[in-house]
C-alpha cells in the first residue's frame, strides 16, 4: 500500500484535460428523483473552466434540471496503488443557443474528429467547474 497525497493543481488540470470518460453525480427530490444519488459515467470535453456533454432525455438530465448543483469525478490507475483522481463540484447549464453549441461540440470532439449527427432531443450542456480537488496514491 502506498501514500495519498494531494494531487498538484497542474496535474488537476491535466487528469479533466485528458480522461476520456468522466462520472458525473447529481441527486433531486421531489418529481425529478428520490433524494437518492445517482452516478453515471459520460464522455466529455474540458476546456479549461467547465466540462461539457451531451445527452438525450432521462433521468440525469431531470434530476440536473431540477437540481443543478453536481458533482464530477475522473480517475486514471495504473495498479491498485499508483492512482490519480479528481473530483469537482460545479453547476449544469444548458447550451440552447447556435454560437453555444457549435462551441461546445467542438470541445466535446476536437480536430481533426467529426461531429456526429445529434438527434433533434439531444441536450448540450455544461457543467461549470467551482471548486476541484485531487489526489492520487503511490508506492512509497
Amino acid at each position: 500500500m502506498g501514500v495519498i497525497r494531494i494531487l498538484p493543481e497542474p496535474a488537476v488540470e491535466e487528469l479533466l484535460r485528458t480522461a476520456v470518460v468522466g462520472r458525473i453525480a447529481c441527486c433531486g427530490h421531489g418529481v425529478a428523483g428520490d433524494g437518492r444519488p445517482y452516478l453515471v459515467p459520460l464522455a466529455y470535453g474540458y476546456d479549461g473552466e467547465s466540462v461539457y456533454a451531451h445527452s438525450g432525455p432521462g433521468r440525469k438530465l431531470d434530476l440536473m434540471r431540477a437540481e443543478p448543483r453536481v458533482s464530477f469525478e475522473v480517475d486514471a490507475a495504473e495498479a491498485p496503488d499508483r492512482w490519480q483522481s479528481v473530483i469537482a463540484e460545479g453547476t449544469y447549464e444548458e447550451i440552447d443557443d447556435a454560437e453555444g453549441r457549435a462551441q461546445a461540440l467542438r470541445i466535446i470532439y476536437p480536430l481533426p474528429a467529426v461531429i456526429p449527427e445529434l438527434g433533434a432531443q439531444t441536450v448540450l450542456f455544461r457543467i461549470r467547474l467551482t471548486a476541484r480537488s485531487g489526489r492520487y496514491e503511490s508506492p512509497d
